[in-house]
């Protein structure tokens, strides 16, 4: 009774042993953790991570583990797109491929569930904690405790993900788990349960990540910086991080209803009892929308930094980007139900949504104008990150120009459901928000590192995932108007084929991206002094300026700085200052690292997992866990200290040492 009170419904029948497919991947997980425990075992390197990784309140720190984050994952989620692509391929006729209709669900539903939830999201993180305190000029972010409790929350909520590969099994409903069949009548297993947890814990993470953002944003500008003085990519940060805090609690309400049904028998979501499906589909994409503009606003937010730089010019139209920015942020959550014309909803809702739809192409387009015209008579550098926004220029078009047409219901009514729309959102968040990223990490880089990326193997990469994305994509857009359906895991006419073959070829061609990807960060590595020393690299006689290893020490100004202009970078290089003031160094206040938000994270996984097999005594540890964490670390004295003024000049010099000499 005791055994089965602590075990709840876990048994060894969990354990995938009849799958060699799913039993494989297992052992491979588990051998490479293994081998990453003995690595840092061996080196002695536990109290160097400990100290100086898991406890760190640092957003460069975090930020780093963040990008590692959305790397492995990005592994975890394209071994799904392998083997779904290859069972496609090959699963024809009277050919019934390899993977069996249940296992097929499930890698389809992780697949977008990781891609969106723990790359895509991550990355923006990453991205947003290297730069946005550096680009207002401030010291971290308005919470560094709070900082920590997210990404480790995230991680949490991506690791919970992963171990329903190995204990259980994953959703089989499709990334967003519509009733009724992710109802218990349904899904009587565990798989919409991970689902529901592992998105509850990193959802709530990513919460309060953007309520820090909006926070930092707003209350930690330096001097003189105004809203209308702050680089494009903090306008784009800022908007995305109000989408956040809008959004994400209408996706925790939406999945705590959908536990309510599975775990207590109630009925938000179930017709015949008095609920809704389509309840919850109103409110599944009441948050999903505005998600995709979560993701997209900081990727246009890089495209300008990068064709700004790149092109060696100011950004043509700052006012009206931040505008088209304003008004994509509002116009998000007025476009929902373009996902679900089909429900019968009638002519004058389809008419609105579709409407409001065509509108919010309107600031899209504004934005890519002036990136356009910015790069007009630009002296342009197409060194890696500037490769990436050309490549976005037509392949997010591509996606942009099927979406329109999709907002038309007819057209809709024709496509939906249809490998068309997995074209189209692939076309918009690969080419869009996952090229952004890439071009932004790699323009980026040196400020987080201390040196840039190999640019040979960079466009080596660039070429393989640009070529990998059209063959992958186009030909679902050929078998989506001819009415192949998504989800669909063998097919009995054989003349689908060829274009599915392609398909896989394309996925095999972006894979050799990837790994280009990581041989360009292990070059990178190796090579990494040798890169630090040419930064002063000449691109057609013009300076590789943007590649400058510059990373901030630990706590990024010695003096805060003051803004005047909006671009007050270009302005000083156009005109610098003939006389140097002695600086006055100060004592500088910085917060101390804890492990508080390692171990509510713990706490937090404990709980979900134990909720999911319904381990009572355990979920009520976690829980207590989660709550007694945070009330210990209120009383916690003496959490902040304060570097003496000394060693900041001291590091300075040394640091603005270091600069001049790699310059």
């Amino acid at each position: 009774m005791l055994l089965k009170l602590l075990l709840g419904k876990l048994t060894w029948e969990a354990i995938p042993l009849h799958a060699p497919i799913i039993l494989g991947a297992d052992i491979f997980m588990l051998l490479a953790a293994a081998t990453v425990l003995i690595i840092i075992t061996v080196l002695h390197k536990w109290s160097y991570i400990w100290h100086d990784w898991i406890t760190t309140v640092d957003h460069k720190k975090i930020g780093i583990m963040y990008l590692l984050l959305s790397i492995v994952m990005l592994l975890r989620g394209f071994s799904d797109v392998v083997l779904m692509r290859s069972q496609q391929a090959i699963a024809a006729g009277s050919n019934a491929g390899f993977l069996p209709p249940d296992h097929y669900d499930q890698i389809f539903s992780a697949h977008g569930v990781i891609m969106i939830f723990f790359v895509a999201m991550p990355m923006m993180f990453a991205l947003l904690n290297m730069v946005v305190p550096l680009q207002i000029g401030a010291r971290d972010v308005a919470y560094p405790y709070l900082n920590s409790v997210s990404f480790w929350l995230t991680f949490v909520g991506a690791m919970l993900c992963n171990v329903s590969l190995m204990i259980g099994d994953f959703a089989a409903t499709g990334w967003l788990s519509y009733p009724p069949l992710s109802e218990t009548y349904y899904s009587p297993g565990v798989g919409v349960d991970y689902y529901i947890w592992s998105l509850q814990i990193a959802g709530v993470g990513t919460m309060l990540a953007g309520i820090n953002f909006i926070a930092t944003i707003i209350k930690m500008r330096c001097k003189g910086m105004t809203l209308m003085k702050m680089p494009v990519f903090v306008w784009s940060a800022l908007c995305a991080m109000i989408l956040v805090a809008l959004a994400f609690p209408i996706l925790t309400v939406t999945l705590a209803l959908l536990t309510l049904d599975r775990m207590l028998g109630m009925h938000f979501f179930t017709d015949f009892a008095g609920g809704s499906v389509m309840m919850y589909v109103n409110l599944i994409w009441a948050w999903g929308h505005p998600e995709v503009y979560i993701l997209i606003l900081p990727a246009f937010g890089i495209f300008s930094e990068v064709v700004a730089t790149f092109s060696q010019k100011t950004l043509f139209g700052y006012a009206t980007m931040v505008w088209a920015i304003a008004i994509i942020t509002f116009l998000s959550f007025i476009v929902w139900l373009h996902h679900f014309f089909t429900m019968g909803a009638g002519a004058d809702v389809n008419a609105f949504f579709g409407i409001t739809t065509m509108i919010i192409a309107v600031p899209t387009g504004v934005k890519v104008f002036n990136w356009l015209f910015t790069m007009y008579k630009g002296r342009i550098i197409l060194a890696t990150p500037m490769l990436w926004v050309t490549a976005f220029f037509t392949t997010f078009a591509i996606g942009g120009m099927t979406g329109v047409m999709m907002a038309v219901p007819p057209v809709d009514f024709q496509v939906h459901n249809s490998l068309f729309l997995v074209a189209h959102f692939h076309n918009v968040i690969i080419g869009g928000v996952l090229f952004g990223y890439f071009a932004g990490v790699i323009f980026w880089f040196p400020k987080a590192f201390g040196f840039r990326l190999d640019e040979k193997w960079g466009r080596r990469s660039f070429i393989m995932w640009l070529v990998g994305f059209y063959f992958a994509f186009m030909p679902l857009y050929v078998l989506g108007l001819d009415g192949f359906m998504r989800r669909v895991n063998h097919y009995t006419n054989t003349s689908y084929q060829p274009y599915l073959v392609t398909a896989a070829f394309g996925a095999a061609c972006i894979f050799v991206g990837i790994v280009m990807q990581l041989i360009q960060i292990y070059v990178s590595i190796r090579d990494r002094q040798a890169l630090r020393d040419r930064t002063g690299d000449v691109w057609n006689g013009r300076t590789l300026e943007w590649s400058v290893s510059s990373p901030a020490p630990l706590y990024n100004f010695a003096v805060l700085p003051t803004v005047t202009e909006r671009d007050q970078f270009w302005v000083d290089k156009e005109h610098p200052a003939v006389h140097q003031k002695e600086i006055d160094y100060q004592p500088i206040h910085m917060p101390k690292n804890t492990g508080a938000g390692f171990i509510i994270a713990m706490f937090a996984g404990v709980m979900g997992f134990a909720l999911i097999w319904e381990m009572w005594p355990e979920a009520v540890i976690g829980f207590l866990g989660i709550i007694l964490t945070v009330i210990a670390r209120t009383f916690v004295k003496e959490t902040d200290y304060y570097i003496d003024a000394d060693t900041v000049r001291q590091t300075e010099l040394a640091h603005m040492k270091e600069m001049k000499s790699s310059a």
